[in-house]
């Protein structure tokens, strides 16, 4: 084979590995998105107006989950799904600026979520959809030797309550939630 037959071929082969892997992930954030994220301080989103440069931009939910958006002011999100947002800003937008606004949010960064107690290295780490807690832990480089593999409480960013829910290894960790693992006893 010669060296431009070989080249060919890996650059085909490289651009079918390119393409599956966009797929795929796009799938994955499809499947784990299903259209119920809720929107919350820290994500960073990407809003895209078509044909309007102007109002296509990125954004970061501040602490109060609100943003300041050209023409509507500031907006309050905290709690919308994608597509409520892209409806909020559609209605908007119609009428006095656009006549049929086409609008398109994306999350180009979910807000961390946040693990503490018996794990090596805890602190804030970046959310990725279909995550659980058993990779969160990996994620923070492992149990300590006193750590209670059974006792592992999240407080979820979602709940109104606060509450810890005690929780096991499988389950599921969500953007903003707060894991703490605790201290066994022997």
């Amino acid at each position: 084979m010669s060296f431009f037959t070989r080249s060919a071929a890996l650059a085909v082969l490289l651009g079918v590995v390119l393409l599956l892997g966009t797929t795929s992930a796009s799938t994955a954030f499809a499947q784990a998105d299903g259209g119920g994220y809720k929107l919350g301080p820290g994500d960073q989103i990407m809003i895209m107006v078509f044909g309007e440069d102007d109002l296509s931009m990125d954004f970061r939910l501040n602490d109060s989950g609100t943003l300041n958006y050209p023409f509507l002011g500031e907006l309050k999100i905290a709690g919308l799904t994608l597509a409520g947002l892209e409806q909020l800003i559609t209605q908007g937008l119609k009428g006095p600026y656009l006549i049929n606004p086409e609008v398109t949010v994306s999350i180009r960064e979910y807000r961390p979520f946040f693990i503490n107690g018996e794990v090596r290295q805890p602190g804030a780490f970046p959310y990725q959809p279909g995550l659980t807690l058993e990779k969160a832990v990996a994620l923070a480089g492992g149990f300590t030797e006193r750590a209670a593999r059974g006792k592992i409480e999240v407080v979820r960013a979602n709940d109104p309550t606060a509450k810890a829910q005690r929780v096991n290894l499988s389950g599921p960790v969500f953007a903003g939630d707060v894991i703490t693992v605790q201290q066994s006893f022997f």
